[in-house]
């Protein structure tokens, strides 16, 4: 593959709406050729998508969902999850994990992270109704902890897929927590509409916060960009969506449209007399 198709490939990858990867993945392979090397070249996208994307995988004999993220990657290129105290490969083409071993957390900080991975797990259940995960992770050098969540709801059937995620981070030291909430939704039953939104946060923990109020503070702050999300969404519904178009014709009657070619334009629908010399014409001519 050229290295212009290769850049336009992989940017058509890491574009995937949510839970649309592997429909993206076959459109290329049909346009440019179902074979080894593609796939092969196309990979580094494909694991940058996965782990930007904070795509879950169910271990092999386990039912919990585990995140795979540049968070948890070990230097082995295998990735951890606290809560379950395993690690695993991971394919990123086929997203399969498997070689699931047992782990155990070093850092200075698993009292918090224990405890916090205890909590965020009655938040996912109170707030996340379809297919969440998360994952709290000491950071490389051990200085903060990085809380990522991320629910995924997807009804292709109906023609739409959602994604929130959430990016934390947490320096025990000062009590800072810095992040960003990013929102992905595509619509697309004849046509392609996509929301695509993100917000960063900081907010100001006690010294000493314990994992209990690290996550009542990040519990906040998803709390508060949803709030924002819905009002915006409100005036969307009364402002601008609702000027780009009349609810009612003129004669404030709903058109029914399994009759709509039985109607007489500008009688029936207009509200205007038949064109007699012109009379009740809307653009004023005769």
């Amino acid at each position: 593959m050229s290295p212009e198709a290769l850049e336009i490939a992989s940017n058509f990858i890491l574009d995937a709406p949510p839970g649309e990867l592997q429909d993206v993945r076959a459109d290329i392979e049909s346009l440019l050729g179902d074979d080894a090397s593609l796939i092969e070249e196309l990979t580094p996208a494909i694991e940058q998508y996965n782990k930007e994307q904070l795509v879950s995988v169910v271990l092999p004999g386990g039912s919990q969902r585990v995140i795979v993220s540049e968070y948890n990657e070990l230097p082995d290129g295998r990735y951890f999850d606290v809560e379950s105290q395993s690690s695993w490969a991971f394919d990123h083409v086929t997203q399969k994990a498997s070689a699931v071993q047992t782990y155990t957390l070093e850092s200075k900080h698993a009292d918090i992270i224990k405890s916090a991975v205890r909590s965020l797990s009655t938040h996912l259940s109170e707030h996340y109704p379809a297919l969440p995960s998360s994952g709290i992770y000491p950071s490389t050098d051990d200085s903060t902890i990085a809380v990522v969540i991320v629910g995924n709801k997807y009804s292709p059937s109906n023609f739409w897929n959602g994604r929130w995620r959430s990016f934390f981070q947490f320096d025990p030291s000062n009590g800072s927590l810095t992040g960003t909430i990013k929102v992905d939704v595509h619509y697309y039953e004849d046509g392609n509409v996509r929301l695509l939104t993100k917000k960063s946060v900081e907010a100001q923990l006690g010294s000493g916060a314990s994992g209990a109020e690290l996550v009542k503070a990040v519990a906040a702050e998803e709390k508060k960009y949803q709030e924002e999300l819905n009002r915006e969404f409100v005036k969307l519904a009364e402002g601008t969506f609702k000027g780009l178009r009349r609810q009612l014709p003129v004669t404030r009657q709903k058109i029914d449209w399994e009759k709509i070619g039985t109607y007489k334009l500008g009688q029936d629908i207009g509200g205007g007399r038949n064109n007699d010399g012109g009379k009740d014409n809307e653009c004023g001519r005769q």
